[in-house]
């Protein structure tokens, strides 16, 4: 394969403990299940299971039939473990909000500390 048939990507997974992003090269036409198989990364985490686990291309959702560019960082989605929209209905039914960094710790005004 001539180095102008092919085209340089990337593959990102994060499983929670552990970070991965791998520089491929892939014959052009590649397609990101290509990408995935390519990286091996099924071998290294066992728990991807393409079934269950969602797949993008910097951020944005794609299927796994999507022609790959050069460039191209393919990433594989972990599965939620909660609906972002229940948790945010269950904040506020609870009558909380949420506040970067804060938790659950009372604002500087709160007179309920």
């Amino acid at each position: 394969m001539a180095i102008a048939d092919t085209l340089t990507i990337e593959v990102a997974y994060a499983n929670g403990h552990e970070e991965t992003l791998l520089t491929l090269s892939l014959a052009l036409g590649s397609t990101v299940a290509d990408a995935v198989r390519a990286s091996a990364l099924s071998t290294r985490f066992p728990e991807i299971d393409l079934t269950r686990h969602r797949v993008g291309i910097f951020g944005k959702l794609v299927t796994l039939d999507r022609v790959l560019e050069a460039a191209d960082r393919v990433e594989i989605y972990r599965p939620l473990i909660a609906d972002p929209k229940e948790q945010r209905k269950k904040r506020a039914a609870q009558g909380k909000t949420m506040r970067k960094g804060s938790g659950d710790l009372p604002l500087p005004n709160d007179s309920s500390s």
